[in-house]
């Protein structure tokens, strides 16, 4: 089984901001897959569904942002999940343009405190990930610039990366890292 987790805050405050990318893509691999994520376990909302003939399952994390190995972690943990090769975590990056992904077999948090508290409450870094593009900061605070929503202009972009990267997640299951890195990167 697969553990496909999409970062975000929860709440309708910050819903489709550029901290929520994540939680978009999971949002869009839920309604490819035809999957309901109304399942309330392991600190958030869970589905579960198939990719090929792989049994998947979607995780949006309850936690806010710095918490979400506490949601991970126990995922991990019910269903013997091998982070090393089983696990997918997509969150945003403010170092890739908008519209752009990085596609990864393992790594460090690269500064992302959602990847910080994963790697710690799990144990490893050596996890896949899907990095998508929110932008640069525009602004000094960064905080503010990863709370805030896309620029009208960006809307196409980012309705494009998310689906690129639910396609990716897919890809990385059905055909491996490899493949997905080389077609998505």
């Amino acid at each position: 089984m697969y553990l496909i987790v999409g970062l975000g805050n929860p709440g309708e405050k910050y819903a489709h901001t550029r901290h929520n990318m994540g939680f978009d893509v999971i949002d869009e691999l839920a309604s490819t897959m035809g999957v309901d994520l109304d399942t309330k376990k392991f600190k958030g909302h869970v589905g579960q569904g198939r990719i090929g003939s792989e049994k998947v399952l979607l995780l949006k994390p309850d936690t806010f942002m710095n918490l979400s190995g506490d949601s991970v972690s126990q995922a991990i943990q019910f269903y013997k999940i091998d982070p090393e090769e089983e696990l997918i975590v997509i969150s945003d990056d403010i170092n890739l343009d908008v519209g752009r992904l990085r596609i990864r077999a393992k790594g460090s948090a690269g500064g992302h405190n959602g990847l910080k508290d994963i790697i710690a409450k799990c144990g490893t870094q050596n996890f896949k990930r899907i990095r998508v593009g929110v932008g640069m900061k525009e602004q000094k605070d960064l905080a503010k610039h990863v709370l805030s929503t896309f620029r009208k202009e960006d809307q196409s972009l980012v309705k494009e990366s998310i689906e690129k990267a639910a396609k990716a997640a897919s890809v990385m299951i059905i055909e491996g890292t490899e493949t997905a890195m080389n077609l998505f990167n």
